[in-house]
């Protein structure tokens, strides 16, 4: 009887939040020191966050199951 091998890809739900942390991290930085106006992409991240959240997809989690063919974890699953 072979162990049961796990799954080596991120369920959808971790790369989304490690997604919006980095894209957050890089506007932050860009804020600081390129131009304030990079801040609107701070706010683009928190409001695909809440439009996952609210419709359980964004612009990100699409582009995410398409591209990498990523699907929700147990948690996400309905």
């Amino acid at each position: 009887m072979s162990p049961t091998r796990p799954s080596r890809s991120w369920p959808l739900e971790r790369a989304l939040f490690a997604l919006a942390g980095t894209v957050t991290l890089a506007s932050a930085a860009l804020a600081a020191f390129v131009s304030p106006w990079f801040l609107l992409l701070t706010a683009f991240v928190g409001v695909n966050q809440w439009l996952y959240v609210l419709a359980g997809d964004c612009a990100a989690s699409l582009a995410l199951r398409r591209l990498f063919g990523l699907k929700p974890g147990p948690a996400g699953r309905s």
